[in-house]
């Protein structure tokens, strides 16, 4: 999938911050990348950009429009249509994320036709997947998992990819996510793979490679989540994971869009491994991830000390510390 860069990003009227996830996962890794943001009316979210007309846009050099936001259900609201056909109209392409495929929305595929633009559907891949097999593979994977969605998974699977490299260790961020396929270039969306093929997927993203590397798997939803587990036990399945972190949001009471209570970070790290010995008897969690983006850097300071000591664990928070003590426990445990 060629998407040409720099990219406008597409915020549309979201009512939060962590709606629109993927623009700002795209302006944090990749910031070169984007010439600025198109809101709406109403929209609550900002990724820090300048507010951009689509005229303004072109004139700064834009190839595409990113839509990009992560909304429940992966749904296309049917006013944004008309934003997508000014773009298409204006000479951009369009990557989307989201669940519905552009090209069958008949104003859009017209206007794209028309105009000879591109279509991006980043969450769908032309790739027939294997279902899992479940048989060990040459090479060390690591997969992010979360007390909740939207808890950093991500973000700290790219940062670990990050420190690992500037060590001079060999290791690949595998994404799993429509934002992670924008930040790495490649990937796969599983939330968008046919379920009984999840496992294949993920074994297809992290295949068999030297006994001293590292494939980082970005992670999905939570194995507590009554909405998406399934999506992460598949996921957890065929990554067949060595090592995981466990992510985690500690302002939060009830889980992103269920009223159902967060579970502890001991209650992930039980369940992560009782499931994931499926395919591989030796999982082992080596660290904890925690957001404390709303919290004070004295709170949030004493929040990871106090984790790290109660678990007997490393715990830090990607952005506010680094993620340097998880990737010491890495070296430690398995010496690459």
């Amino acid at each position: 999938m060629d998407i040409e860069k720099p990219y406008l990003l597409f915020l549309g009227d979201v009512h939060d911050q962590l709606a629109a996830k993927t623009a700002q996962g795209v302006v944090d890794w990749r910031p070169e990348w984007c010439v600025g943001q198109m809101r709406l009316p109403g929209c609550k979210a900002d990724t820090g950009l300048a507010d951009l007309t689509l005229e303004q846009a072109k004139a700064k050099g834009a190839r595409t429009m990113i839509v990009g936001v992560a909304n429940a259900g992966g749904v296309l609201p049917p006013h944004w249509v008309k934003e997508i056909v000014a773009a298409l109209n204006a000479g951009l392409d369009v990557a989307t994320g989201l669940h519905k495929r552009l090209s069958s929305i008949p104003e859009i595929a017209e206007a794209a036709k028309k105009n000879g633009r591109k279509l991006h559907d980043v969450r769908f891949s032309d790739v027939a997947f294997a279902t899992g097999k479940g048989n060990k593979r040459p090479g060390l994977r690591l997969l992010a998992v979360g007390t909740d969605c939207s808890v950093g998974k991500k973000y700290t699977a790219l940062a670990l990819d990050k420190e690992m490299r500037a060590r001079g260790m060999k290791s690949d961020f595998r994404a799993t996510g429509q934002t992670g396929v924008l930040i790495s270039g490649r990937g796969v969306a599983i939330d968008a793979v046919v379920a009984d093929f999840i496992s294949g997927a993920a074994e297809w993203i992290s295949p068999a490679n030297d006994p001293d590397h590292w494939d980082v798997i970005e992670g999905q939803g939570s194995l507590f989540h009554p909405s998406f587990s399934g999506v992460t036990l598949g996921l957890l399945h065929g990554a067949q994971p060595d090592a995981f972190v466990v992510c985690h949001e500690p302002t939060r009471t009830t889980m992103r869009g269920v009223q159902h209570p967060l579970p502890s970070i001991q209650q992930v790290i039980d369940r992560t491994i009782v499931e994931g010995r499926l395919t591989n008897p030796a999982i082992q969690c080596v660290g904890i991830a925690i957001n404390t983006e709303h919290l004070s850097e004295a709170v949030a300071l004493k929040t990871l000390e106090e984790t790290a000591k109660s678990h007997g664990l490393p715990c830090v928070d990607p952005i506010r510390t680094g993620v340097g003590p998880i990737v010491d426990a890495l070296v430690q445990r398995f010496g690459a």
